[in-house]
């Protein structure tokens, strides 16, 4: 079935290449509406792209301007001038003009193009310096931290993706096991996509999507993630969910989690996982690594999926952690009433993990790479924790899920003899040293250490944090022609 040509199309922009051709040929509205039967009001909402015409009444357009009707659709502006016109247009009705009450100009022919290049640029300056400013890593923090609050409040479940992914699922008739990377195949072509492997792929760039040629670009070199599947999904999810470009940092982590949610949802179905979580709870024999064999995903994928139905389906509060050898959390949820350490402002990654956790304690596991089973008492409660280290290409990490005490014995490795009490968030429980040592070493230390670049940096500019702009849009154009087998 082929594609309209019509889809996707920029209406703004088709609009401004119909004014530039009929102004090319000395033709005026009215002139253009006789030979056509159509009203001039009609022409000039569509020049004014607030009208996506037939393409009966396309094709009739460029018969009477003389021009093929793929000159009319090329995604390109005409002309400079016009290229400015559109800018300008988009960038008044954006959110920084309203955020600042910037008042609108009338773009029309009388405006000089030196003014409105100058607009243009004023606008480009305004924009960088926006985005500049409130990217900084304490604004990046502060967006997570509202994000986590939310997500924490509705328990890690977001029922309307759990409906997406199971209509998907229905629709290719993934219903259990491991998706085979056919299925992920037949989800794309669901979508109207081709998945593309290239070695070329930009380093900031996990995938590319094109959306003229309905590509999905993911890379085959040694650094690729292990799990092609959750990559293309992510990239999939961002179209299934309907997301356009983001506007801020905070809807771009809104955007990257419900498409990483998507992309669980879909790898390990809530119709078939759910009661496969129901029968090992009630055979007290609940384990992170069943999830991960069943689906044939990585420990920390089942880990955050056993979050995302624990206290929706199960009833069970729950929280996980992502830790670096470091002690530093990467990744932390919570909803089990466990205190975590944090910042002044509340923001609990980039903070050490408590020293007596078990997510820490299992570096020093004789088992290392086997499963490290844990008591913590906390002035919050006592918590039954397993943690597992994950080697990555950038370090180790310790990957934990945790539950209160009472929900312990639905769990392997509840018999476990490991038992520490924890006093975090009280620093001297295990940041402050003790007075001794404080008045031995405090005048003679001077240690040197190692200062990550995202310390002292603020979060890379774009309109996806981190991926370079130019780089990307080189690689499309490098591959724009090619043909392929998918």
């Amino acid at each position: 079935m082929s594609r309209d040509p019509l889809d996707g199309i920029d209406l703004a922009l088709l609009g401004a290449r119909i004014r530039h051709v009929r102004q090319a040929r000395g033709m005026t509205l009215a002139t253009l509406s006789r030979h056509i039967d159509r009203a001039p009001s009609l022409l000039s909402q569509i020049e004014n792209g607030k009208r996506e015409p037939r393409l009966a009444l396309l094709d009739s357009i460029a018969r009477v301007l003389e021009v093929p009707i793929k000159e009319l659709l090329k995604q390109q502006a005409p002309s400079e001038r016009s290229a400015l016109e559109l800018e300008l247009k988009a960038m008044q009705d954006s959110p920084i003009a309203s955020r600042f009450a910037i008042p609108g100009v009338h773009v029309g022919p009388r405006l000089p193009t030196d003014a409105l290049r100058a607009l243009v640029e004023a606008y480009r300056s305004l924009r960088s310096e926006t985005e500049m400013s409130e990217q900084t890593s304490e604004a990046a923090r502060a967006a997570n931290l509202r994000l986590r609050n939310e997500m924490r409040d509705r328990n890690n479940y977001l029922p309307d993706i759990e409906t997406l992914a199971a209509d998907i699922n229905a629709a290719i008739g993934h219903d259990d096991g491991p998706l085979p990377q056919s299925g992920v195949i037949d989800i794309a072509s669901h979508f109207g996509f081709a998945i593309v492997r290239l070695p070329d792929l930009p380093n900031s760039s996990r995938s590319i999507t094109d959306l003229r040629s309905r590509r999905i670009y993911i890379s085959t070199a040694a650094r690729a993630e292990r799990d092609p599947r959750m990559v293309i999904l992510r990239a999939l999810g961002d179209q299934a969910l309907g997301f356009d470009a983001p506007r801020s940092f905070e809807d771009f982590l809104r955007q990257r989690l419900s498409s990483n949610y998507f992309a669980a949802a879909v790898l390990m179905p809530e119709k078939t996982l759910v009661p496969r979580l129901r029968e090992a709870m009630n055979s007290q024999d609940l384990a992170m690594s069943d999830l991960r064999d069943a689906y044939s995903v990585g420990y920390e994928a089942a880990c955050q999926r056993f979050t995302n139905l624990a206290t929706e389906h199960l009833g069970m509060p729950c929280h996980f952690l992502r830790v670096g050898q470091d002690g530093v959390m990467y990744k932390a949820y919570a909803n089990d009433g466990i205190e975590l350490n944090r910042n002044p402002e509340g923001s609990i990654e980039g903070q050490r993990a408590c020293r007596q956790f078990g997510v820490r304690r299992a570096f020093a596991a004789t088992d290392y790479l086997g499963p490290y089973y844990q008591y913590t008492d906390t002035p919050t409660g006592s918590y039954f924790s397993v943690s597992r280290i994950e080697a990555l290409p950038e370090g180790d990490f310790s990957i934990c899920v945790g539950v209160p005490f009472d929900q312990a014995g639905c769990f392997r490795g509840r018999e476990t003899a490991n038992r520490f009490g924890s006093t975090c968030p009280d620093t001297s429980c295990c940041r402050t040293p003790n007075d001794g040592l404080q008045h031995r070493w405090a005048s003679f230390a001077r240690p040197s250490p190692k200062v990550h670049s995202h310390m002292l940096a603020a979060i890379a500019p774009g309109t996806f944090p981190g991926v370079e702009d130019r780089e990307v849009y080189e690689f499309l154009e490098r591959h724009a022609g090619d043909a392929f087998e998918h």
